[in-house]
């Protein structure tokens, strides 16, 4: 794309041009649409992770108990499903009539009318309980009070250590760590000679990979995108701190090959013992004390994100399911959404794949089911502190302009974090300065901020 989008999306165009210019060529075709015979097939949308995996498992049990309907699943890799999802749902295709999006996309899509308002079906499905949903993961996936996605799962993010390394190095994890701290313990415990990292975190490109654990440690160091006259600040003194201290760590004492390194990468090299800590997605625990997927099962100790300057840093996030507008099988999608966002659906999964892999994060009454109390007693605790200790409305030190810890609430942000996610990946990767990577960071950001300067984008981010 030649230039970073410069407005609003006032019908969703300019989110069509701008996903369909990264895109460089539309996507056709994926999915079946329409009828089985004899019944309905509601395609859906969804992001290639463990928890969706465990869906297409499990859905048999759905299509038994609705015989008229048929699940047909795309699944895609995160980077490549948030392109292909906002890019049909922008221009109003109807292959999909179930999507996987998040606190991200789903009050701005509301916005602009390309969501069903889910509150209506929701309150009146026996026995759904939508006022079950943790109270900040509802809130992020409502506009005007109503949702318009259901939570699949939740989370905040927090440290993972490995208990036995500490102790066997006499070291102790403080329940709050400082960023400071944490770099004390990666440098001793690195020892690549040995198959240890110090530390995983996050290099690969992607405003959902990289930026993710990256913008929480700018926000905690005090840095800010912008300031409150849309002024972007990535070039100010406290993100250049931030993003040095974040590739240095990384690149000094992070697992091998960091620039290719997202979320799952990750969690395979912890759930494998290759690294001593790890800091991500609240979600992870379940994955990791899963002794079928995890040798370091009951072996991991978790405390909160790790701060400097702010008294928590942990963001806020859910994968959720929504049905685009344009769908011709609005109730069979719904079925489908009542049915894998529901309490029975959680305790199914309990009970065939093992409680350690329920949907953590998403309602209330997933933590007084008593296997998941147990089998959650290490981190059930930090997880709903994280979730409910999450600020997306005051994320840094000084004000800002949008709303989001881990992301900014303005569609510009998909191809702005993109693009500086992609100059970050390029530092640690070694082949440019933090400077440099800011420098070129900050230009983008100048383009973007300059459309909201303009008379009627003052205001920032709309309420939910």
């Amino acid at each position: 794309m030649s230039q970073l989008i410069r407005e609003r999306w006032p019908a969703g165009i300019a989110a069509a041009v701008s996903v369909l210019c990264l895109l460089a060529a539309g996507c056709t075709g994926i999915g079946a649409i329409g009828g089985t015979p004899g019944g309905t097939t509601v395609t859906v949308a969804i992001v290639a992770n463990p928890q969706m995996r465990d869906v297409e498992t499990l859905t048999p049990q759905f299509e038994r108990s609705h015989p008229g309907i048929r699940v047909h699943y795309v699944t895609l890799p995160e980077n490549e499903a948030r392109q292909k999802i906002t890019e049909s749902v922008a221009t109003g295709s109807r292959e999909f009539d179930v999507v996987m999006i998040s606190n991200y996309e789903t009050p701005m899509w509301a916005r602009n009318g390309w969501l069903t308002d889910l509150q209506p079906l929701a309150d009146r499905t026996p026995g759904y309980d939508p006022a079950d949903f943790i109270g900040p993961i509802r809130s992020s996936l409502s506009y005007r009070g109503h949702l318009y996605s259901v939570p699949f799962y939740g989370e905040s993010s927090f440290l993972m250590y490995r208990k036995d390394l500490f102790a066997a190095h006499h070291l102790t994890m403080p329940l709050h760590p400082t960023w400071r701290q944490v770099a004390h313990f990666a440098d001793r415990l690195h020892d690549p000679r040995h198959g240890t990292a110090g530390i995983c975190l996050r290099g690969a490109p992607g405003w959902g990979e990289v930026l993710a654990p990256l913008d929480t440690v700018i926000n905690t160091f005090g840095g800010r995108w912008y300031d409150m006259r849309w002024n972007a600040q990535l070039t100010s003194p406290a993100v250049q701190r931030a993003v040095s201290f974040y590739v240095g760590l990384v690149r000094r004492a992070g697992e091998p090959a960091a620039a290719t390194a997202g979320f799952t990468e990750c969690a395979t090299q912890f759930a494998q013992g290759n690294a001593a800590m790890w800091y991500d997605a609240t979600s992870a625990a379940g994955l990791l004390e899963d002794p079928a997927t995890s040798t370091v099962a009951g072996k991991v100790g978790y405390v909160a994100a790790p701060v400097a300057a702010t008294a928590s840093s942990g963001w806020l996030y859910s994968w959720s399911l929504g049905i685009p507008t344009t769908t011709v099988h609005k109730d069979a999608a719904w079925q489908f959404l009542a049915w894998a966002t529901s309490r029975d659906y959680i305790k199914l999964v309990g009970n065939k794949l093992g409680w350690a892999r329920l949907p953590p994060g998403s309602r209330e009454s997933t933590y007084t089911i008593p296997q998941y109390r147990e089998v959650s007693r290490p981190f059930g605790g930090p997880t709903l502190t994280g979730i409910r200790q999450a600020d997306p409305e005051h994320p840094t030190v000084q004000p800002v302009p949008y709303t989001g810890v881990q992301f900014l609430d303005i569609p510009e942000f998909q191809d702005l974090g993109t693009r500086v996610s992609q100059q970050i990946n390029a530092a640690i990767a070694g082949q440019q300065s933090v400077r440099a990577a800011l420098d070129q960071s900050q230009q983008y950001a100048q383009t973007v901020g300059r459309s909201y300067q303009q008379p009627g984008h003052r205001e920032g981010h709309h309420g939910r």
